[in-house]
Order: C-alpha cells, then structure tokens, then sequence
C-alpha cells in the first residue's frame, strides 16, 4: 500500500490560462522533470534536466528517456515503462545509470507514474523526475572502506545516513539525518522513538515494509512517508536501505540506509496537482466549448461543454485531428470552413474571431457558432498547440435574423417594405450610371380595393392584400423585387429588363391580379389593378423622380380605365 501521488496533468501543461505559473514552478525546481508521451518520448523539459544531461534545453524534445539510460539498464527501463502504459503498475522509483551528451554518465534516481484521462483512463503521458545521485552513491560506496569518510561525505550531500546493526540493536544516525528533523547534531535519538514521530496514516504501510526489509525478503527497500520535525511541522522523507551483512542462518545482520528529506519535492508536486484541480473545475464549470490541440491538430482536451457541442465524447476524440471532431461548414454554401481555424490554431495566422457559421454534431444536428482560435507557444516560439472555444449563438442568431428580416420586411405580406425598396432602387440607379445596363420600375395601384375593405371589414382587406401580394410574386422573375409601399400600393424592380419587356411583365402582374376571385363570408368579391411603368437607365435623374414619374403613368392609365 503506497500514499497517493499527486501528479501533473498533460492538459495542465497544454493549456494556456495557468501556463506561466506552472512553467515557473517546472523551470525553477532543482531536480530533472520531463514529460514523457507513452512512447518514451520527451514532449517537455525543465531546464535542470537539460541541464543534467547537457544538451541545449530546445534539443531535449522528442529524445526518447530509455536511450538515455546506459545499455545494460535499457531492458529494465523498457520493461518498466511498459508496465506503466499497460497498467500493471501506476508508478516506479528506482536508480539508474543515465548517459550525457558528452558521454560521460551519472546515477540518477528517477520517478515516473503515468497520467491517465479522468473519464477513459486512456493513457496519455508519464511524469518523470530525475535527480543526479551521483555523489551519493560515490558516498555509499566509501562507506564500507571508512565509517568516518562515508558519513562525512553523505551529510556533505545532505544525505542522512543510518546504519541498523539488527544483532546488537544498536543504530547510528548521522548529523545530518539529525538536523533534517531538528535534532542537534550531537544529540541522541532514541531509536525506538522514531515511529512515535511517524505520520499515523503511514505507519501501517512503512511497518510492513520494514518487517519485509529486515526478514530478508527485499533486497533494496524504499519508501516516503511523513515524520513530525521537532518544531512540530511534518516533513516527507525518501528513505531508502539495503541489507550489507548476514547471519549464518541467511537472516539479515546489519542494514544500512539514508534519507533525504524531499518536502520540497513534495510542495511542487502539491501545487501543481491544486492547479490541475483549479483548471479542471474550471474548465468543467466554464459554459462554452473548450478544446485545445496538439502541434498536429490532434485533440488533447475537451471540456463538458465541447462534448454537448460536437456529440463527441472527449474519450473517443482524444487523438483524432480536430478537422473530424469539429465540423464546422459556411452557413450559405455548407462547405467546409475548418482551414482558417488550423491556420490560426498553426500560428500561420492571428487569432482568428468568428461567428455565424454552423457546427455540425457528431448525430447530424447543426448549431450556430462564434469561435475564437488562439496559438499556444513555448517560450522559445516553437508552437506547442493552439485552443479552440466554441459558444453555442444559435438562438441569438435566430433573434438577430428575425429582427433583420421584420427590419426589411412588410408584416403583413411578406413583401420587402418601403425601406428595403428605397435602398434596393437606390442601387438599382447606381448600377445603370456610366453603364449599359437597363432595368424598370412599375407602380402598382388597386382597383376597387375601398370598396372590400369598406364593406367587408379590415380583416377582409389584409385577406385579399395577402393573396394580391402572393399574386404579384409569383408573376415576378427571381431577379426581380417585389414590395408594398404602404395602403394598396405595390412596387416592383424589375432587374435588366428591356422597357417592353417589363410592360408585358407588368401587364401579365394586372391580368393576375384580375383573375384573384376572393370570396368572404359568403361573398365574392373581385379587384383590378393600374400599373405605371418608367425605365431606369442612365438618363434617370434621381430616386424620388423616378417613384414620381411610375406614379403619374399609374394614374394615367388608371384614368383611361
């Protein structure tokens, strides 16, 4: 039974918000840490690993930690790394050679325990922390040849050294495993008070080590735990001992040790697994989509809200490049808009802003998005993934067209309104100045509308201007637009139309209006319509002179009528 282990979190170091801080803390820790992906390959390291291997710190990525271990050690390595990955174990500490750039090579005491995701506990990457052992070990080695030169060179180290000769009982610890504790270098520490200082939620564990350690059974013992300091505050200890004599009947004789006290270690590790919790309810608690990738678009988080916005589930995308996880498609022509948000996700173009255009779910339904693509970079400017946050607007998208569309639109009829036809003829005009291009404007009138209106009721008048208005569309080309300026009047431009042409098109909108037979409580009720028809070329002085000239041709043949 070991004590859990706070550990960092890939998508901690990926995502941008609490990068600085976590990258202060990795940056400024004394001792080697890298993360590894399930590869064996560095994907970062700190600069005190750079450091301790001597290669430039932009050289470390992508170096693969078993070939840094000295050959005969490269078996167990592997062998350990895929335990991890296969989940027979969650995490190993043990020595090693390790290999420099130089050639020369050290011992290092290296950590690794894997990271997996919350929901899938699909591997993701290993945490590995390496700390240079050698003077320590060149200490240990000296100790069989002089008592006084190994523990003179430990406490040197800040090592603590015991020796626990199990015959006699007697156990020796160095002055620097005294003052660790707050003991005076020179004091005695009764042996049998050690477990007394021991954190009682680890003394079941360290015990049943200890009885392991000195039947024999362990060849090497490790162990952390928690022991009170003499001012009262705890302390973690990494001990680790190993026997060195035997009795005649195999049983162990003597055993020696040390201890380093790794509270430093254990505070970084502490916050770092209090700013993975801070991020990780943070981004669950965030309401818009939040995913973020990797250098080559491939998904590596997903909060809640970006599962309910793609239908995907964060297991099932992790990996998969964002193209196939987030469909994103132009709301007009429904082609793909996807290459903008890798650019800028790239670092080939700047953060990208945009809204309006659709998401495709991963069942089908297609939701109205604004999104936002922003590049994450590493301190040196290389690319190390980008952020994609994504809000749902498909209601406030709605509100915003309906409001567009009753802003242009008659309420009654569902023809464009006088304002949309002021703006509409007033490009109509500038498009046939300083061109060859010819349109028309006819003006519409009704016959005998009053009467309906005066003898059936106002109800009965917006009936019959619905199905005039319906009328009039459908004797219109696709071009062309149809209006209503208001009362029983109506108005159409009729786009790259030849004055004759719009005459018969005019003429065919009166003859349907004619054939309207509207029936109302019981009673058939028929109208007719003038309309007056004026070109709109390069000789049309203005748009007001044009509405007037429409409408006295309309009042002209409706008094031939």
């Amino acid at each position: 039974m070991t004590s859990a282990k706070p550990t960092i979190s890939a998508e901690i170091l990926s995502f941008p918000n609490r990068e600085e801080v976590l990258r202060s803390v990795l940056e400024h820790a004394s001792i080697g840490m890298t993360l590894v992906d399930t590869n064996g390959s560095v994907v970062y390291a700190n600069p005190a690993f750079a450091e301790m291997f001597r290669y430039p710190l932009a050289d470390c990525i992508g170096l693969r930690v078993p070939n840094l271990v000295e050959t005969d050690m490269v078996a167990s390595a592997e062998m350990q790394l895929r335990q991890l990955i296969d989940g027979d174990i969650d995490r190993y500490r043990t020595e090693r050679r390790y290999r420099r750039s130089d050639g020369t090579s050290f011992w290092g005491l290296v950590s690794a325990s894997l990271v997996r995701a919350r929901a899938s506990r699909k591997p993701l990457d290993l945490i590995v922390q390496i700390t240079d052992i050698d003077r320590e070990k060149a200490a240990v080695a000296a100790l069989a040849a002089s008592e006084s030169r190994w523990n003179f060179a430990l406490d040197s180290a800040g090592q603590g050294v015991w020796d626990h000769d199990l015959s006699s009982g007697r156990v020796f610890y160095s002055a620097r495993w005294k003052l660790m504790r707050g003991f005076a270098p020179e004091e005695d520490v009764d042996p049998s008070s050690w477990l007394d200082r021991v954190h009682p939620d680890d003394r079941e564990r360290i015990l049943e080590r200890i009885r392991r350690q000195d039947s024999g059974e362990l060849s090497d013992n490790e162990f952390e735990y928690r022991e009170r300091h003499q001012d009262g505050h705890w302390i973690w200890i990494l001990s680790r001992g190993k026997p060195i004599e035997w009795k005649a009947d195999g049983s162990v004789a003597r055993i020696l040790g040390t201890d380093t006290d790794i509270t430093k270690l254990k505070d970084v590790e502490a916050r770092l697994a209090a700013e993975k919790e801070f991020l990780a309810v943070t981004l669950d608690s965030i309401a818009d989509g939040v995913i973020a990738t990797d250098p080559s678009h491939a998904v590596i988080l997903m909060n809640p809200a970006a599962e309910e916005l793609t239908g995907w589930r964060f297991s099932e995308a992790a990996g998969r490049r964002l193209n196939l996880v987030c469909t994103i498609v132009d709301e007009r022509s429904g082609a793909s808009a996807i290459d903008p948000v890798l650019a800028s996700l790239g670092g080939k173009a700047d953060r990208l802003l945009r809204e309006g255009l659709h998401l495709v779910t991963a069942n089908g339904r297609t939701r109205v998005v604004r999104e936002c693509a922003s590049v994450v970079r590493k301190p040196d400017g290389i690319v190390a993934g980008g952020v994609l946050v994504i809000q749902d607007i498909t209601e406030s998208h709605a509100i915003k067209q309906d409001l567009s569309y009753s802003a242009t639109h008659d309420p009654l009829t569902a023809l464009f309104n006088r304002s949309a036809f002021d703006a509409a003829l007033d490009a109509a005009l500038a498009e046939v100045r300083g061109g060859d291009r010819r349109h028309a404007l006819c003006f519409i009138d009704l016959d005998r509308f009053k009467h309906v209106n005066d003898s059936a009721g106002h109800a009965a008048g917006d009936a019959l201007l619905k199905r005039v208005a319906q009328a009039i569309e459908a004797s219109c080309r696709s071009q062309d637009m149809c209006a209503r300026l208001g009362g029983d009047e109506f108005a159409l431009i009729l786009r790259d139309c030849s004055l004759p042409n719009a005459r018969s098109l005019a003429e065919k909108t009166v003859q349907a209006i004619k054939n309207l037979n509207f029936d109302w409580s019981g009673k058939t009720y028929r109208v007719g319509a003038s309309v007056g028809v004026v070109p709109i070329d390069y000789r049309s002085v203005s748009t007001a002179r044009l509405l007037e000239q429409a409408d006295a041709a309309c009042y002209a043949e409706k008094r031939t009528r």
